[in-house]
This record gives C-alpha cells, sequence and structure tokens, in this order.
C-alpha cells in the first residue's frame, strides 16, 4: 500500500495528544513534514517524531513538491484562509473542525477543492468509528422501529480565560467547541435537513457560550436535542458524552460511549416487547482510521466518510444557532 507523505500546518497539542499517535499507527502515512512559527517547537516536533522536513512557515511546507497531503490544525480562525491556500497548492487536505466561521467560507473551501481537482475533509475522527457505523446499521435496520426522537449531551471541563476556547476572537464556546461534535452526530444519524433549528445560551461575563441546548426539528414529527456545555469542574480536563434515541418499538441508548473513544464501546437496545441487548463494539484509534482512509481518498478515489454534505449541513447549523443566541 502506498504510503503518504503528510505535511502538518502547525504544532497544535491535538498533533500530540491525538492525530501523529494515530498516523504513526496508520499504514499508508509518511510523516514527512511539519512547520510552525516557533523553530525551536518544529525541531523538537522533527526530532521526537521522525519528520524528514521541518519548515519555519507555513508557505515554504506548501511549496515543497514532495508533499502529497496536508493536515491543518491550526486554531480555528486560521483554517479558512490556510485550508484555500492550500488547495490551490493542489494538495489534499484534511482540516480540524470546525471548518470555517461561516457556512459561506465552508462552501468556498469545498469549491476550492473541486476547482483543484483535490480532496478536503474535515477532521471529525470520530464519524470514522465502527461505533457510530453500528448505531447507523441499527437505525436503519429498524431494530428500535421508526426514529422520534434523539437527544445527545457533550459536556467538559470549563477552562481559565487564558484557554483558546475562551476567546470569542479565536472562535470559542461551547457551540463551536464542542456543540459541533454533537450535531454532528445528529445529522448524521438522522439526516442532513432539518426544517427547523432553534437555539438558547447562557454567558459568562465575557459573552462566551458557556452552556448551549438547540432544537432541531425533522419531518413527521422526528426532533432531536443538543447540549453543549462547558460547565464541569475548571481545567480537569473531564467529560460527559452520552446520546438516547427513542422509536416507536424502541429505545437505543449509549453505555460506555466518548466521542473519539477507542477500545471496547458499548450501547443498550431495549425494546418495548421486552427483549433487550447489550452490544459492544471493538473500536480502533479514531485518527488512525481518519489518517487511512484520507489516504484511500488520495490514492484511491475512495468517497470521504465525512462528507461535504454534512460539513456544509453543520456549518449552516451552527450559522442558525449563533444567530438565536446573537452570538
Amino acid at each position: 500500500m502506498k504510503k503518504l507523505k503528510w505535511g502538518i500546518l502547525g504544532t497544535a497539542y491535538i498533533c500530540e495528544r491525538d492525530t501523529i499517535p494515530g498516523m504513526l499507527k496508520a499504514n499508508n502515512c509518511e510523516l514527512y513534514a511539519i512547520a510552525g512559527r516557533n523553530p525551536d517547537k518544529v525541531r523538537v516536533f522533527v526530532e521526537k517524531y521522525g519528520f524528514e522536513k521541518g519548515y519555519d512557515s507555513y508557505m515554504a511546507l506548501l511549496e515543497d513538491p514532495e508533499v502529497e497531503a496536508v493536515y491543518i490544525p491550526l486554531p480555528n480562525t486560521m483554517h479558512y484562509e490556510w485550508t484555500i491556500e492550500a488547495l490551490k497548492h493542489k494538495k489534499p487536505v484534511l482540516c480540524e473542525k470546525p471548518l470555517a466561521p461561516t457556512a459561506q467560507q465552508v462552501a468556498e473551501m469545498f469549491a476550492a477543492a473541486k476547482e483543484n481537482g483535490v480532496c478536503l475533509m474535515e477532521a471529525f475522527a470520530y464519524l470514522q468509528s465502527p461505533y457510530v457505523q453500528a448505531v447507523a446499521e441499527e437505525l436503519k435496520n429498524g431494530s428500535i422501529g421508526k426514529v422520534r426522537y434523539m437527544h445527545v449531551h457533550f459536556l467538559t471541563s470549563d477552562y481559565d480565560r487564558s484557554n483558546i476556547r475562551m476567546r470569542k476572537e479565536t472562535l470559542g464556546g461551547s457551540m463551536y467547541d464542542i456543540g459541533v461534535y454533537a450535531s454532528s452526530l445528529i445529522l448524521r444519524l438522522l439526516g442532513e435537513n432539518p426544517e427547523r433549528i432553534q437555539a438558547a445560551a447562557a454567558f459568562d461575563e465575557h459573552h462566551i457560550d458557556k452552556l448551549t441546548t438547540v432544537m432541531l426539528e425533522y419531518p413527521d414529527a422526528v426532533r432531536a436535542v443538543l447540549t453543549a456545555g462547558m460547565v464541569m469542574a475548571t481545567e480537569k480536563n473531564k467529560s460527559s458524552d452520552s446520546f438516547e434515541i427513542q422509536g416507536t418499538e424502541g429505545t437505543l441508548r449509549s453505555d460506555h460511549f466518548t466521542f473519539n473513544g477507542n477500545g471496547e464501546l458499548s450501547y443498550y437496545v431495549n425494546r418495548f416487547d421486552g427483549t433487550a441487548e447489550y452490544k459492544t463494539v471493538a473500536v480502533p484509534n479514531n485518527y488512525t482510521l481518519e489518517i487511512e482512509q484520507f489516504g484511500r481518498c488520495v490514492a484511491e478515489g475512495e468517497a470521504p466518510v465525512v462528507t461535504e454534505i454534512i460539513s456544509n449541513a453543520n456549518a449552516r447549523l451552527v450559522d442558525k444557532v449563533l444567530k438565536d443566541i446573537v452570538y
């Protein structure tokens, strides 16, 4: 299997914590180049992870003809600019979520990908998980009948004001940072086109949304609710992730589940006829799955798991939420 030579724009914490460890396990990935604004930090990454090249400018990496795919973990406000630049250099791009501040910019990014004949995928690694696929199959096969209602909640630790997640100018706040996980799961399982979206939020003194609730209405009176909040103990790096789906014949609810979690994840199916099942799914490293899948998209023409349709729909949903909560 061909190994793509990857270039990474930035030395963000997510690289070290999640993505690079996933890349090292991927069977079609070569850590070729990394670029950052701090030469000393770039040097550390090169030495620690074995990159062949380190650059002190993002443009220099994009101009390297050896780079075959680009991963962008830059701050949210920089995604649009550098994704467009990479696409113009004919580089396929895997860009961290959220792709851009607005739905219009997300649409422009996908248009640029098409114009330059290269792939673009939003980095929702958890959507690669066989756990999500298994739940989707349960619904498709009618395990709980016709879906009537779904709720998802994703709560994390609160953060100090110095944290990038807590600054509006860097697209901080609950909806941008974690709400997009909950909303993308709903869109993936129930469909990309809710008929109505309504939202409300609670803010801190700096007008950062600390707790946001969103209601989605679909055709045939199908409804969904998501709650996203940075409300747990400050800087403890803890989270609470769960979902439940109600159908006409039963309920499916998560048990051992975290967004981007791996290992043995599980869920319950409880039917109104009295039957019940407890199911476990073996989940590899989601970031490895993501890198391998994107590599196949580039090398073999496989369709992205995180589709343009999902990314555009999620961006439109976020636009509507932020308008509702006056953010």
